[in-house]
């Protein structure tokens, strides 16, 4: 920020009052008066403050605020921008106002742009009677529509991310079952390749280790479209809603896929838009699978819950809930996981999806992957109304057809219902209602859905060509159907309430009801909450129903990120008895620490007492959390490990971190910094911000998008330091990777004055330094920022290089953490011996 002098200060109230004299036509009026026309008006003590000094001013292009800046005229009619100081009010953002930065700052001529122009410039002009620089353009008239695509980076990009997941389950009585998954996108060219490799053992009686390659393809970004060409699951890739389909999904293949490309969005942590329930009796852990992959698993209490499904991809997709207690499987439910993309262009009414190739597996030993049969398929969107998007789609898939429809109905702003209607050939139909209502107070959300399977026609075919019947045939309908209510009383008062039926594997009606109150127990914020439930029956509960109450109270103590809570209740035991219970928890949250958070748990029951504890933990490489249980059933123990790490390659750099890259593309940054213990913050204009450490950092960035990353100092007491650059540009494919060095420099402020040979001042002189640059004033002073380990100044004006010093701060003398080093002489023999110290004047 450059000072701005009461003369200058004075100018330029005197230029807005004297605004329509200044604007007066010359006799060529299709000529922008130049700045000496403008100035003749000003008083000759005024002069002076108007050229060759820091002026504020106002930048427009094609008419749109582009910033606040201050600048520095010349009389030959030039402008030099010095920095821009206010961006707030402007709609362009950082990128595209760099672009005029960089142009601007090497001094530009006012009137007509010849030569070199960037981004189709006319011409350039600066107006005293409102302080206005105008920028105008080839664009200026055109219609400034959003781009509805991203264009491609010129020349492609390269780079490689590598995300490795070990997700693991067991314990006594139960055998290891777990998952390795490898998924890696890297950027060549303008194409994108895409590996997905499993390694899985389901545990349980079957102890054999399961390997695929899932992905091996490339793709290709085109207007709106997209390319794929290689080894690949065949699914619904680039649709906004993807109807559901019966039976079994198609295996991988072989071949081409073309489809729309607006939905190839990179999935972000947000939940399922329709939440997933499950009723553990007792203290347990959910398990969820993916076709038939476990892609997460966690810890769950006894009760009504709700998964956590953020970190579940995004789409519309089944996935199979294993409800684990005491170590056994209690329950299996399929479940939909309900996470669209959003509609972006409303012009475009289709979305489309189209695959054909060769059923293969490739390094697979999953028996009931098929092999050599050709398959095929399409899926369609359509938007009949604004609210309202019809789906559709058939594949082919060994020796069934299958058919689906799909639905998709905002009814009103708070009111929206989703459908499906699908069959399979030999195999039968199915039908899915999702519903959500939201009310000022709360939110009503109903579903469900009925099958009606008949296998007893459907047949495996052997590797020899014999077709035999399968072994497990079923001839029948299931269906569930629930209905969730949650209604806030108060600002501190909900009630909530959930009934449900089943028919097939569970049959029966449940039903919960839930009462929480906010409020405050011996000084500290608590949560109340009290449940009386009534299930069908499982095998944890004897088969009867299970049928009881529950009340929690969870208690915030002193210290910060400190919580204890504890539940008493009664509910059916194993045998189908009474089981009186009680819990006690404790969670603290930690700090500056490899640990994120603890908890432990200590249970009471009928059969004994049980524990568990939880863990979430992050280094620079690694994320995940683990937990571990003990049963007060059989005293027997068992856990669950999450894992996660991500390997960045690019510009011949490697980076392991633990950062999510769920954006598509990433920064290898590399930090040096000659202040100790500092912490940076790097910002993407694209929403997300990364903490950075002195060394190697990453930072996740957005694919295809040509945006920036800016720097500055975390938390409020900034040190006086200097970080360059401040700002870096990206654009960049999915899986792309650039490399990028920070410097963060000690700084210093320096205040002086600059003089010629014969001590007379020097104004409208740039000041250089590593950290910073300034402009002389009208009597030659000058205040700025000055890196401390680099205590050297340039003096330019225009491209000419007059002087150069090398400081010495020891001797200079310093008042309220400002250098005062005095008059500066500038002459020629300073460019002789760059290490020269200051000179002063008389």
């Amino acid at each position: 920020m450059f000072p701005m002098t009461p003369i200058a200060a004075a100018l330029i109230l005197w230029a807005c009052a004297s605004a329509s004299a200044l604007a007066a036509p010359t006799k060529d009026s299709t000529t922008p008066r130049g700045l000496l026309a403008q100035a003749k008006g000003l008083p000759a003590e005024f002069e002076e403050h108007f050229f060759d000094v820091p002026l504020a001013v106002r930048v427009e292009l094609d008419q749109q605020n582009l910033g606040e800046a201050m600048i520095v005229l010349t009389r030959d009619d030039r402008i030099t921008l010095l920095e821009f100081t206010d961006s707030s009010d402007s709609h362009f953002n950082a990128s595209e106002r760099e672009v005029w930065s960089a142009y601007l700052q090497k001094g530009v001529a006012l009137g007509a742009c010849e030569g070199s122009c960037p981004e189709q410039m006319l011409a350039v002009h600066y107006n005293l009677a409102n302080s206005l620089v105008s920028i105008v353009t080839e664009n200026a008239e055109r219609d400034t529509e959003a781009k509805r695509h991203y264009e491609l980076p010129e020349g492609g990009s390269s780079g490689l991310i590598v995300h490795n997941q070990v997700n693991l389950n067991g314990g006594q009585g139960q055998d290891l079952g777990g998952r390795y998954g490898l998924e890696a996108s890297g950027s060549l060219g303008n194409w994108t390749q895409s590996v997905n490799m499993q390694l899985a053992r389901l545990g349980g009686q079957d102890d054999k280790l399961y390997h695929a390659v899932y992905e091996l393809y490339s793709q290709r970004e085109l207007q709106g479209t997209f390319v794929r060409l290689g080894y690949f699951t065949p699914n619904s890739e680039g649709l906004s809603r993807q109807p559901r389909a019966f039976g079994a999904s198609p295996d991988t293949a072989i071949g081409v896929m073309y489809g729309s490309s607006d939905s190839l969005a990179v999935n972000t942590p947000t939940p399922s838009v329709y939440p997933i329930y499950v009723t553990a009796n007792r203290l347990g852990s959910v398990e969820i699978y993916r076709n038939g992959l476990l892609i997460n698993t966690q810890p769950v209490p006894a009760g009504l819950q709700t998964l956590d499904t953020r970190p579940l991809p995004g789409g519309i997709y089944e996935v199979e809930i294993r409800l684990i207690e005491d170590g056994q499987i209690t329950s299996t439910t399929q479940e939909l996981v309900y996470k669209p993309n959003n509609w972006r262009n409303h012009d475009e009414r289709w979305r489309y999806n189209l695959f054909a190739g060769r059923e293969s597996k490739l390094l697979s030993n999953w028996e009931q992957q098929a092999e050599g049969d050709m398959t095929a398929g399409a899926a369609f969107n359509f938007l009949l109304h604004p609210r309202v998007i019809l789906g559709m789609s058939g594949r082919q898939v060994r020796d069934s057809l299958q058919l689906g429809t799909s639905v998709d109905w905002t009814v009103a702003n708070n009111a929206s219902l989703f459908a499906n209607v699908y069959q399979t050939q030999n195999h039968g139909t199915g039908l899915d209602l999702q519903t959500l209502y939201s009310y000022g107070s709360g939110n009503v959300v109903a579903s469900h859905n009925r099958s009606w399977l008949d296998t007893r026609n459907t047949y495996e075919t052997l590797p020899d060509g014999t077709r035999i019947r399968q072994r497990n045939v079923f001839n029948g309908q299931t269906s569930n159907s629930s209905l969730s209510l949650s209604h806030r009383l108060s600002q501190r008062t909900s009630l909530n309430a959930r009934v449900s039926h089943s028919e097939g594997n569970v049959e029966g009606m449940g039903l919960d009801l839930g009462w929480s109150q906010r409020g405050n127990l011996f000084g500290s914020d608590a949560n109340w909450r009290f449940t009386v439930f009534d299930r069908p029956g499982s095998v944890s509960s004897g088969n009867d129903r299970n049928r009881g109450v529950d009340l929690s109270v969870s208690l915030a103590l002193g210290a910060p990120g400190e919580q204890i809570s504890g539940s008493i209740g009664s509910r059916t035991s194993r045998d189908g008895g009474r089981d009186n219970n009680a819990s006690l928890t404790y969670r603290k949250d930690l700090q500056n620490h490899v640990l994120q958070s603890v908890s432990a748990t200590g249970i009471t029951d009928t059969y004994g007492v049980g524990v568990s504890g939880t863990a979430n933990f992050m280094t620079d490489t690694l994320i995940g959390d683990a937990f571990v249980q003990r049963s007060s059933f059989n005293g027997d123990f068992t856990g669950g490990l999450n894992l996660n790490s991500t390997l960045a390659v690019g510009d011949q750099n490697i980076a392991l971190t633990s950062q999510h890259t769920g954006r598509g593309a990433g920064m290898i940054i590399d930090v040096e910094s000659d202040v100790d213990g500092i912490a940076l913050r790097a910002d993407d204009l694209s929403g997300a911000s990364t903490a950075l450490r002195p060394g190697r950092n990453f930072v996740p960035i957005t694919a295809y998008k040509n945006s920036s990353v800016s720097f500055d100092f975390e938390g409020n007491h900034v040190p006086a330091a200097t970080i360059q650059p401040a700002r870096m540009n990206y654009h960049l494919n999915k899986g792309g990777v650039a490399y990028r060095k920070v410097q963060v420099m000690r700084t210093v402020t320096v205040l002086g004055r600059l003089v010629d040979p014969q001590g007379q001042p020097l104004r409208g002189h740039h000041i250089i330094n590593h950290a910073s640059r300034g402009v002389t004033e009208v009597d030659g002073f000058f205040s700025m920022e000055m890196n401390a380990g680099s205590p050297t100044l340039e003096v330019r004006s225009g491209n000419q290089l007059l002087c150069q010093f090398r400081l010495d701060p020891g001797k200079a003398r310093v008042e309220q953490d400002v250098l005062m080093i005095g008059d500066l002489r500038c002459t020629p023999d300073t460019l002789a011996d760059s290490t020269l110290n200051v000179q002063k004047a008389g």
